[in-house]
């Protein structure tokens, strides 16, 4: 059998075994939430895990469309990006994916296989680049809201002068 006919035959098993492995990233508790209510409303990270992991492996296993890639990562590293990981680990994700496919497949070293890895690994170079991105958006936003907060408090202290404006020639 071909490496698409394994994967197919395995995708189910490969998933659960990879969003197991996102959520044992979390801590016991958030675990147990995650995995326990499945309604994006009442767990959105759980659900946005479970259904854009569900997205991602299939689009690297096919490494057709890298505009379904780029979604994916970008809704699960945006949820990873406001919680307290370390960049490594808010992307190293991806990365297991590897070792999960290695592990059920066995030792098969085939060139499909190394496609496959290529893929992944790229998939990871890409969530960094999210990741940075997110990090960068948030860093912009925590910075214009303590501009704001510290000129309201400037003109709550009455410290905020107009300036004048100068005439030409003087």
């Amino acid at each position: 059998m071909d490496l698409d006919g394994i994967i197919a035959e395995n995708r189910s098993t490969i998933i659960k075994k990879w969003q197991g492995a996102i959520l044992q990233t979390y801590p016991k508790e958030t675990q147990k939430f995650l995995k326990g209510k499945s309604s994006q409303f009442a767990n959105p990270v759980g659900s946005i895990i479970a259904k854009d992991v569900e997205i991602l492996f299939d689009e690297l296993v096919k490494g057709e469309d890298t505009e379904k890639i780029f979604d994916s990562l970008d809704k699960i590293i945006r949820i990873r990006a406001v919680q307290d990981f370390k960049p490594s680990h808010a992307v190293g994700f991806v990365l297991q994916l590897k070792g999960i496919v290695r592990e059920t497949l066995g030792e098969d070293t085939s060139a499909e296989l190394h496609s496959l890895e290529d893929r992944i690994d790229a998939a990871a170079l890409l969530a960094f680049d999210v990741y940075s991105q997110c990090r960068q958006q948030l860093y912009e936003i925590r910075v214009r809201e303590v501009r704001s907060e510290y000129g309201r408090l400037l003109e709550m202290a009455n410290l905020v002068k107009e300036i004048p404006k100068q005439q030409p020639g003087i």
